[in-house]
């Protein structure tokens, strides 16, 4: 839930969208439990154990696709306030009283089942290489945590309070498999577009409510709550909601007079004292007017009637205007620090520092990130979904691509030129192509079987799965976040794999090689081109205006002496319509044999 009071729609105007390569080599914290619940939610019924699955998928998408070091992050023990409110939430959406005390006997344990699925996941994870963290209480707490200390760059999660924790950049969610650019927020744009910094977020949600205090301030919702907490300071906020939870009503910066002092009286006394005429509106009666003019309207023949949406501008008016639209804010200001004091302990010390508090893990330093154990892997998604282990490996092949090029790129860097075997089977061979998928482009990699690898027959790899490519078609069917399934080429009785990788990550790994295939790119692409100019001034626009010319002029003459004979019109109708279907099968563009045809 996070912030209540719709925030998200609140922060949606200054977010930014951002492409695939924007987490590119950084380091992302994951709220493990979101994916859980929203993968569940997805496909629950359309597969076994979906959490397992779909954490799979996208783990490897997030890691290879987009080139980011994701560490996860796991709930631990929720805060009893926690517990309060999510029982509270449930006895409201039941029906159920609620003014029974909930204080005493509130379990803080998680959900059996939920707790069993996250275990599973953690598992998984551990095998990949990803590192895995337990928060001491809510998971989007320690992302956030890592985020302001730096041991990462941005955190994934749903949860609007992130910035309430502390964090500087969050995503709200990421769709692999789409063109849509993904939702990134930074604290800087709150600021800087909003005004607001993390004591006034943290006052807004004190005042319209959050997940450990859903309901808030009884008639306050998030258009209140921004005026209010607008007029202070970050540094005097929170202490000026305490005073008003006290019953104090302290004075809002820029200053609210009161609207019974004696400038408010001797104005309005002024006021009434100065007649305005009731024609122009103008200060002065209608009678003076009348006989001498009105200094304020232009007519030589009296006074302008008035419009309707008259307002006078002379300095008493005026002022009365300022007077009265200070009663109107004092009196505002009175009506919600009512409603602030009659809240019960407002505004509650123990959430102000749950979310101060920075104490959510001591792990964060040890952060990272190991190889896959492919064995176990295969054991763990077999045992657990089913899977038959030459898709598992199949499916794992672009992680295990993406860290060998990021090996080999920094084996580059340290003048280190040796050349280790992908999966201990496959070597590089070239770049294929470049390929654009999601709006994504990226290299397609051809990985060669050596024919002298430890005794392995170049007709029989270990990763085969060309025999199960039905069953993988019906694995696809049903899967959210689906991988790039890497290929199996036959050239010449050589076998090669065919995998999409990132372009910057094959230069810095393979640079010649990457060279080699631009240079070649380049050529290609320059042939084609000179090609297509050679065959275009065989038909230039000019040739073709002339041709459509020559065309109408012979359907006319045609069409002539087709007026004046009756018999034989048929053939000069068929001979027309054989030109016609002639022009047709030229080498006009579509829309000049569309305008031949039909015009």
């Amino acid at each position: 839930m996070g912030v209540g009071g719709k925030f998200w729609d609140l922060l949606r105007p200054i977010g930014r969208h951002e492409g695939s390569d924007y987490l590119r080599d950084k380091r992302v914290a994951v709220d493990l439990s979101f994916w859980i619940i929203q993968h569940e939610t997805a496909v629950k019924g359309l597969a076994l154990k979906p959490h397992l699955r779909l954490t799979f998928f996208r783990t490897i998408n997030l890691f290879s696709k987009y080139g980011a070091y994701p560490v996860f992050v796991v709930d631990g023990t929720p805060s009893p306030l926690k517990s309060q409110t999510r029982i509270s939430r449930f006895y409201r959406s039941s029906g159920i009283d609620t003014t029974c005390s909930l204080q005493e006997g509130v379990s803080v344990e998680r959900n059996k089942q939920f707790c069993e699925w996250v275990s599973e996941c953690m598992e998984l994870l551990k095998l990949l290489g990803i590192p895995v963290l337990k928060a001491n209480g809510e998971a989007e707490a320690l992302c956030a945590q890592l985020n302001s200390q730096g041991f990462v760059d941005a955190c994934i999660t749903p949860d609007s309070d992130s910035f309430l924790f502390g964090a500087n950049c969050v995503i709200k969610a990421i769709k692999p498999n789409s063109t849509e650019p993904f939702e990134c927020y930074h604290m800087s744009d709150i600021e800087a577009g909003l005004g607001l910094k993390r004591r006034h977020l943290i006052a807004i949600s004190l005042l319209v409510g959050n997940d450990f205090d859903s309901g808030g301030v009884l008639g306050i919702g998030l258009d209140k709550a921004l005026r209010i907490v607008r007029a202070f300071s970050e540094d005097e906020i929170l202490q000026r909601l305490e005073d008003i939870g006290k019953g104090l009503k302290p004075a809002v910066s820029g200053g609210i007079k009161s609207v019974d002092d004696d400038g408010e009286e001797s104005s309005s006394q002024m006021k009434r004292r100065l007649p305005h005429c009731s024609r122009c509106g103008h200060p002065g009666s209608k009678r003076t007017h009348f006989k001498s003019s009105c200094e304020h309207c232009t007519s030589d023949s009296g006074c302008i009637k008035k419009p309707l949406e008259f307002i006078c501008e002379c300095s008493f008016c005026s002022k009365d205007r300022v007077l009265k639209e200070q009663k109107k804010s004092e009196n505002w200001w009175i009506k919600v620090c009512d409603k602030i004091t009659l809240g019960p302990d407002f505004p509650n010390r123990k959430i102000i520092q749950l979310y101060l508090s920075d104490i959510f893990t001591e792990e964060g330093s040890s952060m990272s990130w190991g190889f896959p154990d492919t064995e176990m892997l295969v054991d763990c998604l077999v045992f657990n979904l089913h899977w038959d282990p030459c898709y598992v490996r199949k499916m794992l092949l672009p992680m295990l691509s993406t860290i060998y090029l990021r090996e080999r790129a920094r084996n580059n860097n340290n003048n280190n030129k040796g050349n280790p075997l992908l999966c201990d089977q496959y070597e590089f061979h070239s770049v294929k192509c470049m390929k654009t998928r999601y709006g994504h482009k990226s290299f397609v990699i051809r990985w060669r079987k050596p024919i002298s690898t430890s005794g392995l027959t170049p007709e029989k790899p270990i990763v085969v799965w060309e025999e199960d490519e039905e069953e993988v078609v019906e694995e696809e069917d049903c899967v959210v976040d689906g991988l790039n399934e890497p290929q199996v080429q036959d050239d010449n009785g050589e076998c090669f794999l065919l995998t999409d990788e990132c372009i910057g990550l094959v230069q810095s790994a393979f640079p010649e090689e990457t060279e080699h295939f631009l240079q070649e790119k380049k050529l290609r692409d320059s042939k084609k081109k000179n090609v297509c100019e050679e065959g275009g001034a065989g038909s230039s626009s000019m040739g073709a205006q002339r041709s459509i010319t020559d065309f109408y002029r012979s359907t006319k003459a045609a069409a002539t002496p087709a007026e004046n004979i009756d018999t034989g019109g048929s053939s000069v109708a068929s001979a027309s319509a054989e030109k016609k279907r002639e022009a047709s099968s030229s080498s006009f563009s579509k829309s000049v044999r569309r305008r031949l045809l039909f015009g």
